[in-house]
């Protein structure tokens, strides 16, 4: 049996499109929310099952590997003299599906890794990559870090490393929103906004290798707001609002779902009674917003992953 795993993000810390082509990008805001999958090859029927059944993206990818690994009588069992091919995919996920948490990106990277695994095939990220373009525009989970993501072409732009811990006070507008269906919709940005993502990036880099959670958050913030011609989202101000109140680091928004969260460095001294009072703030927002079709109403909080050496 092969297992895989695979985190999932909060949103993106910044995502647009730069002025070159295939210029659509983001940069990962990975949090410790985790999808696990597990391949057990063999099956009567000879096919492929997955469970849940609705996992058939994850199914599909775990169908690609199979047909193009050599085969190995090791990896099928044998029942009346044939051998029998096929397998069990189970992929279990607490990330939230269709929110701008890249649960979906989770899923194929973890089942990737899992298969991988079973049948003894090295799953290096640019071999996912390949497989995941096939499929859908996908997020850059795979990498141990914070990094910038050609996510509609499926490509590593950068690796721009790691940032000490950030609690993330979510919540979501309710609804969810199609990742591939997201990305067919034209994006409204001129060439004076593509360069401004490209200077937001570069800050964002500097940002990134000189620990510097203050410019993060107001790139975040200005990422979202700048989004909200592309996706619009009604809680922004309020959640803005909240997040001065508090002394947050900024807002940070699933760019191509429905959630938003105020970043909080853990570090500083005031971090719980920040956590506590952006929590008590966000509950009532919600609570007042609740009502439309698919409200979910509720505040969750995160934390942010903090990775080794990306060098």
């Amino acid at each position: 049996m092969g297992v895989g795993t695979a985190f999932g993000t909060f949103g993106e810390l910044l995502q647009g499109v730069l002025p070159e082509e295939d210029g659509d990008f983001l940069v990962t805001l990975p949090v410790a929310r985790w999808t696990m999958a597990t391949y057990r090859p063999g099956s009567a029927s000879g096919g492929i099952e997955v469970r849940p059944a609705g996992k058939t993206k994850a199914l599909r990818l775990a169908r690609m590997i199979v047909d193009s690994a050599p085969y190995d009588r090791s990896c099928s069992a044998e029942r009346g003299g044939a051998a029998v091919a096929g397998g069990l995919l189970t992929v279990n996920s607490v990330i939230p599906e269709g929110k701008g948490l890249a649960s979906s990106s989770a899923d194929l990277v973890a089942t990737a890794r899992a298969v991988g695994r079973a049948l003894g095939v090295p799953m290096p990220p640019a071999r996912i990559e390949r497989l995941l373009s096939r499929i859908e525009p996908t997020d850059g989970v795979l990498y141990p870090a914070i990094v910038a993501f050609h996510h509609r072409s499926v490509r590593l732009r950068a690796v721009l490393g790691s940032l000490p811990p950030m609690a993330v006070i979510g919540v979501d507008e309710g609804g969810s929103v199609d990742t591939v269906d997201f990305n067919r919709i034209p994006k409204p940005f001129t060439q004076a906004d593509r360069r401004a993502y490209a200077d937001l990036l570069d800050r964002l880099d500097r940002a990134v290798r000189h620990q510097d959670l203050v410019e993060v958050g107001r790139i975040a913030t200005r990422s979202a707001l700048m989004n909200q011609r592309l996706r619009h989202k009604a809680l922004l101000e309020p959640m803005r609002e909240i997040c001065r109140e508090v002394g947050g680091l900024g807002v940070a928004v699933g760019h191509s779902g429905t959630t938003l969260g105020v970043l909080v460095d853990v570090t500083d001294p005031s971090c719980t009674r920040r956590v506590t009072a952006a929590a008590q703030a966000c509950a009532e927002l919600t609570g007042r917003a609740a009502g439309g079709p698919g409200a979910a109403g509720q505040v969750a909080v995160y934390r942010t992953l903090s990775f080794g050496s990306t060098g």
